[in-house]
């Protein structure tokens, strides 16, 4: 069982993430995982949940952000996704590795840290753009091989820095 942090968009644009991607038959993303962009992948995330209070605490101390998505790009020539602009969500990646505290083998095989590229993948190259306030993170568990559902919702800034 895998677990991975991500942030959703609100519903109505979501909803239109879902429409868009399904608008290919050879596109399973829906079928993996809602439309999110990953803020913290797999490595360290562990079965056991002894990270999961780590999660909750440093997500207590990240105050709530805006987050812009913009121009499509790729990774190579297989997957399409909207870009993020904002510093925060970088920040927020950060602090969740660190508080984490994945080996380095973990973090070069799951892009973490100086490698990491936050994005929503599409798996095609047009969609409309929106901004968007975060003020919660998801974790999603995997239920079965390659399927993900939401597994708890963790707000941001609900406590100040000591």
């Amino acid at each position: 069982m895998k677990y991975f942090i991500g942030i959703t968009s609100p519903d109505d644009y979501k909803e239109k993430i879902v429409a868009f991607r399904d608008r290919w038959s050879s596109n399973r993303l829906n079928d993996v995982v809602e439309p999110h962009i990953t803020v913290k992948a797999q490595g360290g995330l562990t079965v056991d949940l002894h990270w999961l209070e780590s999660v909750r605490q440093t997500c207590s101390l990240m105050p709530s952000f805006q987050l812009s998505l913009s121009e499509p790009e790729s990774f190579g020539s297989a997957v399409t996704f909207l870009s993020v602009e904002t510093s925060n969500i970088i920040e927020l990646h950060r602090n969740l590795v660190k508080a984490i505290s994945p080996s380095q083998e973990l973090l070069d095989r799951y892009f973490e840290m100086d490698k990491y590229h936050p994005h929503l993948t599409l798996g095609q190259t047009y969609c409309p753009f929106s901004t968007f306030d975060v003020n919660y993170v998801r974790i999603y568990k995997e239920v079965e091989l390659n399927k993900y559902v939401p597994f708890e919702d963790i707000q941001l800034g609900t406590e100040k820095e000591k």
